[in-house]
């Protein structure tokens, strides 16, 4: 007898929750159903309670005086410290009378001969071009100061990066406990790595190298380690089969094949310390630094751009050189025609020794500061504001603090802060994992733990607009260069000098153009920001696939088409990076909007400094630290962290 059973449906989850984001989304609707509700029957306030909260002034302050009572006797300063400081002090001033002894001419010479031998005759005419306009603006003393410190921050950098690189490139495990640090160093703004040294080392060149140091290191630890990590396999096995023993094949073939990640390791670390060694000027280092950071105290603009100029040129020309020597073929090297470009140079240099000609001419210097400064009264005077229509340059920043600013503040102030957290965790696990929701939250609690949650809220308020006007300014500038080679040459010597332009520059024209506020340190933060979107935008586009666009167009999909469907959908994982570098990057210089009335965390961290109260700034960089770590989880996408292994 035969039995007839029916097909019973199989039982299972809906089609729609099947797709991870919506199975996201719905579990998030459930949890702030259950949360909500709780959170405000038990918390109804906005702020941040103050039992959850922890003051560290006081073990802070303990600290600070115990440090400057024993910086003049204690056995840890006179000799450990103290030997470090003078061995700076003298380095760097070995390096200024070499160089002071060669002269203008020894100087430019032996650079051009150097870019000449590692990229061509082009830049070798543009590195003595740059160093001859430094003396022209009268700067030629202080550019070798800023050179002398740069090159002793750089060389230790290079070598406290390559060992860290080093060990985590060779195991594991320092690889692992390396990541976090390094992660929280490039999110730490510059001004917060000052205060530290300053209350250790005091005011002087000592501070200001250490500093440079510790901001500098991190790319080349990083770069060094995905370089010996990245190694061909099959030429280290090969290696390994022909008996060589650890440190031979790291010689032999591991360090080589990581030649061009070390030399852009330099490189990076390079633009870092110039960076640093700028805003470093705070703290005694001299140089072009010094010369910037008093003229914008006095909006002395016309003297601040005579010194910001050849900070930009001096950049330029260590960027192109050191990136020349990155892809530099070795076929081209020689000793032969080193040695004769050295030796022309060196004969550049005793000619002019023997001539009395080593230090500039001072007839030969051009003082631009008067006519830039007329200008920026008239600028002050004519576009500052009651321009006809439009308004002026004061108007669009007043309404962009009334309109924009107040009111994001003002919200992200009045939601309560459990609600805040909430948001955060919600992005974070949206865009990532339970991982990077549980780790964006925690950095956000300690903040609110910290005491500083209204002020953080305040920088946060300034970073979203500032990241939302770069990003809508850099997606259009980048599709403009993706869909038009003429426009990306146009675009790129631009982009080349605002991304090797030092932070603290910026502050100059927006000063000049906007004075001093709120407003003012959110365009310093988009103009600084913008390259690094335009960049990464185009190159993502320029990088889709090209059988689907031609499979595009051969659908009938027009220009726009091809745009919205097929090179934004797959150029997606470069977007998420460029929104992250954006967040990154606009956070670093609203910190330093501190400087020209930002206020906030970047003003507590400038007062800390100035007044030399480790309670105020440390822990005002404490707070930007977490600050930047939660942005950087919500905004960096999975698939990019899943592939540096965090």
């Amino acid at each position: 007898m035969a039995t007839v059973s029916a097909a019973l449906p199989r039982t299972g989850i809906p089609g729609f929750l099947k797709h991870r984001a919506t199975a996201k989304l719905a579990l998030l609707a459930v949890a702030a159903a259950v949360l909500v509700p709780l959170a405000n029957a038990r918390w109804a306030s906005g702020t941040w309670p103050d039992a959850l909260t922890v003051d560290l002034s006081e073990p802070l302050g303990r600290a600070s005086d115990w440090i400057i009572d024993n910086r003049d006797g204690h056995p840890l300063f006179l000799y450990f410290f103290g030997h470090i400081s003078n061995a700076v002090v003298l380095s760097v001033r070995a390096v200024y009378l070499v160089l002071l002894a060669a002269g203008w001419a020894g100087v430019t010479a032996v650079s051009a001969a150097v870019a000449w031998r590692v990229a061509g005759v082009r830049l070798a005419l543009g590195t003595a071009v740059a160093f001859l306009a430094c003396g022209l603006l009268g700067m030629w003393i202080p550019t070798m100061q800023t050179l002398a410190l740069m090159v002793i921050a750089v060389a230790a950098s290079v070598v406290v990066g390559a060992v860290l690189g080093l060990a985590a490139g060779l195991s594991d495990r320092t690889h692992r406990a390396l990541r976090p640090v390094l992660d929280t160093m490039q999110v730490l703004p510059a001004f917060a790595y000052l205060l530290p040294v300053v209350l250790v080392f005091g005011i002087g060149v000592p501070a200001a190298v250490l500093a440079t140091v510790v901001y500098a290191a991190p790319p080349m630890a990083r770069l060094t380690a995905l370089g010996l990590r990245d190694a061909d396999r099959g030429v280290m096995e090969a290696v390994a089969s022909l008996g060589a023993t650890g440190p031979q094949r790291l010689l032999t073939a591991r360090i080589p094949l990581a030649r061009k990640e070390l030399l852009l390791g330099v490189n990076q670390t390079i633009m870092m310390a110039l960076s640093m060694a700028v805003i470093a000027s705070v703290i005694g280092a001299g140089g072009l630094g010094d010369r910037v950071y008093q003229a914008l105290a006095s909006v002395d603009v016309g003297a601040a751009l005579a010194a910001g100029i050849p900070i930009v040129l001096l950049a330029v020309v260590l960027d192109r050189v050191t990136g020349a020597a990155a892809a530099l073929d070795d076929s081209r090297g020689g000793a032969t025609r080193w040695a004769l470009a050295l030796l022309a140079a060196v004969a550049v240099a005793l000619a002019g020794r023997f001539t009395g000609r080593l230090e500039w001419p001072e007839p030969w210097a051009v003082n631009i500061a008067e006519p830039v400064n007329r200008a920026v009264d008239w600028m002050t005077a004519h576009l500052y504001s009651g321009v006809p229509y439009i308004g002026g340059t004061a108007d669009w920043a007043g309404h962009f603090t009334t309109w924009v600013l107040d009111p994001l503040r003002d919200g992200l102030q009045w939601l309560p802060w459990w609600s805040v957290l909430l948001i955060v965790a919600a992005l974070a696990w949206l865009i990532g994992t339970w991982r990077t929701a549980l780790t964006a939250v925690l950095a956000m609690a300690a903040i609110g733990v910290l005491g500083l949650w209204n002020p953080s809220l305040d920088t946060l308020s300034q970073v979203l607009a500032a990241v939302a006007v770069t990003l809508v300014l850099g997606f259009a500038t980048g599709v403009a260069a993706a869909r038009s080679a003429r426009v990306e040459r146009l675009l790129r010597p631009v982009l080349d000098v605002f991304q090797t332009m030092p932070q603290f520059v910026y502050l100059i024209p927006v000063v000049a153009l906007f004075g001093v506020g709120r407003a003012p340190a959110v365009a310093a933060a988009v103009v600084y920001a913008l390259p690094a979107v335009v960049r990464i935008t185009t190159q993502g586009l320029r990088s889709v696939d090209p059988a689907a666009l031609e499979s595009a167009r051969s659908l009938g999909a027009g220009s726009g088409q091809q745009l919205r469907q097929v090179q934004l959908p797959l150029a997606r994982p470069a977007l998420l990076l460029a929104v992250n570098q954006g967040v990154v990057l606009v956070l670093a210089v609203v910190i330093i909007g501190g400087l020209v009335g930002g206020g906030a965390l970047g003003y507590d961290v400038v007062f800390g400094l100035a007044q030399g109260d480790l309670a105020t700034g440390l822990v005002a960089g404490a707070a930007i630290v977490c600050l930047g770590l939660m942005l950087d989880r919500v905004t960096q996408p999975t698939q990019r962290r899943a592939k540096e292994g965090a």
